[in-house]
């Protein structure tokens, strides 16, 4: 293990691709802090005890995300009790599916405050603490609908358009202060239980490396922290060799 290097915080640290991205981040030698809504509390519990047993330092915070007050008293927490952030990543998906016609009010505004309000709320408290200190990287995590709305997914795609647009404006703002902000567009189904359980042909895409693998995400998340300033990626797109775009 790596000598301490200050605190990452993960915001949406699931059972996979952010589970990856926190054991990857704790293998570097940061001290890790994984936040996800109170309701999965105990899997993030098990998530951080996992990390100390491989010898790396990690902390579980309920969290919900989109509400302000939570989200400003998380940080605080961090810097006050644990250490200065060096790395935020903001990793909350909403990923639902509608016709036009049955998203309802309340399912857009939902899926609004959870991939894009909340991605607001996590960058500028990263911003607050960061700019003072000149360093810091803050990545977001994309997908296909940040680019590209397709039939069926208006919520999704309104969220991840607003939350890339975020992010490059956060970019433009803050890379003159050292502060490397990154968007990541991951185009392609990821290895989850759950697509595993929804795709068919889950086990053929699976062996023939169709699925993103979450720890090959965690890779490319780790590589933008650790780029040299003179050659910053904003935007990084990861989909599998046989995944069609």
């Amino acid at each position: 293990m790596a000598e301490l290097k200050g605190a990452c915080l993960v915001i949406g640290a699931g059972d996979d691709t952010g589970a990856a991205i926190a054991r990857r981040f704790a293998k570097e030698g940061f001290e890790v802090c994984v936040a996800r809504r109170p309701r999965h509390f105990e899997a993030l519990e098990t998530l951080a005890a996992d990390i100390r047993n491989a010898g790396g330092m990690a902390h579980a915070f309920g969290v919900d995300a989109r509400e302000e007050d939570d989200v400003v008293r998380l940080f605080e927490t961090i810097e006050r009790d644990i250490a200065a952030l060096e790395i935020v990543v903001f990793n909350v998906g909403a990923n639902v599916r509608f016709p036009i016609v049955e998203t309802t009010a309340r399912v857009y505004r939902k899926v609004w405050e959870m991939a894009a309000f909340a991605g607001f709320l996590a960058g500028r408290e990263a911003a607050k603490y960061m700019s003072p200190r000149k360093r810091g990287t803050i990545l977001f995590t994309g997908a296909t609908a940040s680019v590209r709305g397709s039939a069926g997914f208006s919520a999704f795609a309104g969220a991840k358009h607003a939350l890339r647009a975020l992010a490059q404006s956060m970019a433009r703002e803050l890379g003159p202060l050292n502060i490397h902000v990154a968007h990541i567009v991951i185009d392609g189904a990821i290895d989850t239980k759950f697509i595993r359980e929804a795709l068919p042909n889950a086990d053929e895409l699976r062996a023939d490396d169709g699925l993103v693998a979450p720890d090959a995400i965690a890779e490319a998340y780790v590589y933008l922290h650790n780029q040299p300033r003179t050659a910053w990626t904003h935007e990084l797109d990861l989909r599998p060799w046989r995944e069609k775009w």
